[in-house]
């Protein structure tokens, strides 16, 4: 009875079109009602705890990052060094937005913000290489799903603050999880283009290549001090995110100088308002989930996942199907913060381990912005694009597709994100 009070007062909030973070507030005071435990001092307290959190800090600022690389000119650098690495290739333009997006998920971290730059910048270059308006829009969509995968990560963020996992473990055991899947993606995209009669333009010459590396410079330094500084414990991820703002930030105004000083008060208030949804929706959800440890709910779900107890991989497939459900109608964050904490005492039970239930349950999350019916990444790229959704949703199921057959080899073969996590020091 208690699941299907909290399950059933969120979704019919949802029908009725209450935006999330509220919809999670009033299931929140349905489960304290039903447990007769209703106080609107709990509920501010949990609210503002919630939010009150150093590591959360880092969400606003990786969010800040990716605002201004976008718009000072480090994610064009990447998608043309990108361009004169692999642009030549039959079907290159694609392989240069699977190559720029796995660079552009080093740098911001948030896979809207990836797949609105590669949109603006690749789509129209493919449609007119004449590549298919949809396929290509998929392609990008689905290459945007890398951003909340591979470090700096906010989803990895949010996930580590929930569950209480090392997000510096969280970072470096994602990065091999989250080149396979760029891998998929490469793969699939080359059986996809294999008949397709574009001429490709000419390859760079060595001095082209070596240019573009030049201008991309200064833009590829900042993953390499981000994950080099949490690997030699310079810094925490919070501390990381600072440094990726400010950096980003000193590389746009002073070395490539195309942010200008009048543009930053949009960029801080864009950042904000963004930092503001998801930092209110975290909030909103620390209720729920202290009305979750309070209810003992996630005991009961072990009941209904008690057939599966007994073999991890089972107990693993079990889990990222709930949550493939779950992804074609909530978005990346409030899912992470509902089921977090109902999963992990199942997950700990079980004998698994946090770091790799963590990143298979991230790289699920991110599978579930492409999804529909929801499907956020979908919508940003059908509306920077100026594509029909229709259109973008049958675009990226073939890349869909293949992101989701890679998450259940690494279900299957959890050594694949276990070893490479060990060997960077996770």
């Amino acid at each position: 009875m208690t699941i299907l009070v909290f399950v059933g007062s969120l979704l019919l909030a949802m029908a009725m079109g209450i935006p999330i973070a509220f919809s999670l507030l009033a299931s929140g005071v349905a489960l304290m009602w039903h447990l007769d435990l209703f106080d609107a001092q709990i509920l501010a307290q949990n609210v503002i705890g919630g939010a009150d959190s150093f590591p959360l800090l880092a969400v606003p600022f990786f969010m800040l990052a990716g605002e201004i690389m976008n718009v000072g000119g480090l994610s064009r650098r990447i998608v043309d060094f990108a361009m004169a690495l692999v642009g030549h290739v039959k079907g290159g333009l694609g392989y240069v937005t699977i190559l720029a997006g796995c660079l552009l998920s080093a740098l911001s971290g948030s896979a809207v913000a990836d797949a609105a730059a590669l949109t603006a910048l690749l789509l129209p270059m493919m449609v007119s290489a004449g590549h298919d308006k949809a396929r290509s829009g998929g392609l990008i969509a689905a290459t945007g799903v890398i951003g909340p995968v591979i470090p700096p990560s906010i989803g990895l963020v949010i996930f580590g603050v929930a569950a209480n996992v090392s997000i510096s473990k969280l970072f470096l055991a994602a990065i091999v999880p989250g080149l396979l899947i760029g891998a998929a993606l490469w793969l699939t995209w080359a059986w996809l283009v294999r008949s397709e009669k574009i001429v490709p333009p000419p390859r760079k010459s060595g001095v082209e290549i070596m240019r573009a590396f030049r201008q991309a410079l200064w833009a590829l330094f900042l993953p390499v001090i981000i994950l080099v500084g949490l690997r030699m414990g310079v810094f925490t991820p919070t501390e990381a995110a600072v440094v990726a703002a400010v950096y980003a930030l000193f590389v746009s105004t002073v070395i490539y100088r195309e942010l200008r000083w009048k543009d930053l008060y949009g960029i801080f208030v864009s950042a904000a308002k963004t930092s503001a949804i998801v930092m209110f929706l975290i909030a909103a959800a620390m209720v729920s989930a202290w009305l979750i440890t309070v209810a003992d709910l996630p005991s009961k779900v072990v009941g209904l996942l008690e057939p599966f107890m007994g073999s991890k991989i089972l107990l693993m497939f079990a889990i990222m199907v709930l949550v493939m459900i779950v992804g074609t109608a909530m978005d990346m964050t409030p899912t992470i913060l509902i089921l977090t904490p109902v999963l992990m005492p199942i997950v700990k039970a079980a004998g698994i381990d946090p770091v790799y239930f963590g990143v298979l349950f991230i790289i699920n999350n991110s599978i579930g912005l492409v999804t529909p019916p929801v499907g956020t990444v979908l919508n940003v790229v059908a509306g920077v694009g100026r594509i029909s959704m229709d259109d973008v949703t049958k675009g990226v199921v073939p890349f869909m597709i293949a992101e989701f057959v890679i998450m259940f080899v690494m279900v299957l073969f959890p050594w694949l994100v276990i070893w490479p996590a060990r060997l960077l020091g996770a």
